[in-house]
């Protein structure tokens, strides 16, 4: 559904709250602000205050924000929709990187020789529930990270040199029913293609924010903790 100037506003005025206290930093601010003001739609509206609260509690992020916390935590069915940002990515003796707030296409192809590159989907939203991501590199190398819930598959081929994927995470939640599905495939020669779960800084702030109230909530004695 298209967004009105009213809910634009209605969004940057939560944003304005959150630096003020201290919930975001300010190059993260001025990046949903801008984004704020070119948004289009709902489906790219209501990521930018996902993770905030309405601030004060009078003005209210735009309809189906909090609804949208209900479900997973990565909000992906608004995730899921718009227009690609960028379908592809080159690098020749130097590197590129894409992340941050960005919307990927069905086919997004990345090009690295003798350099490297960065695609981080963490943040990122998808123009459709299936999407291809195709790395190639010739004596470079490439980083891809994704959120741990993200349906992920990796099909790649190294040689002389490796294609694969890992984590660093030792509670790594299964994808998500409603994520999107992400094949990441292609060849490093001499050179590698890597493929992390990993955590953005917001969803870090969430669980960590979630273990302090955990904590915080007094014992009632029966072995059970006081709803607060």
């Amino acid at each position: 559904m298209r967004a009105s100037d009213a809910e634009r506003e209605r969004v940057a005025e939560t944003l304005r709250e959150a630096v003020a206290e201290g919930r975001l930093e300010m190059d993260e601010f001025e990046q949903r602000l801008d984004a704020t003001f070119k948004a289009r739609t709902h489906g790219e509206l209501v990521p930018l205050v996902r993770d905030l609260p309405a601030p004060g509690g009078v003005v209210q992020p735009v309809t189906g924000a909090v609804a949208e916390r209900k479900g997973s935590s990565a909000g992906w069915p608004a995730r899921i929709g718009g227009t690609p940002t960028s379908s592809g990515a080159f690098a020749f003796w130097g590197g590129f990187n894409r992340k941050g707030r960005w919307t990927v296409g069905p086919k997004f192809t990345a090009f690295a020789m003798w350099g490297g590159g960065e695609i981080d989907l963490r943040e990122a939203n998808f123009s459709e529930r299936e999407v291809v991501i195709r790395c190639f590199t010739i004596m470079g190398g490439m980083q891809v990270t994704v959120p741990p819930d993200l349906n992920v598959q990796v099909s790649g081929l190294g040689i002389m040199g490796g294609f694969g994927e890992h984590s660093k995470l030792d509670d790594e939640p299964d994808p998500a029913p409603d994520a999107p599905r992400v094949k990441i495939t292609g060849f490093a020669l001499m050179g590698g293609v890597g493929v992390e779960r990993k955590r953005s800084r917001a969803e870090k702030r969430r669980l960590q924010e979630q273990e302090r109230l955990r904590l915080q909530k007094p014992d009632t004695g029966d072995g059970r903790k006081e709803l607060g």
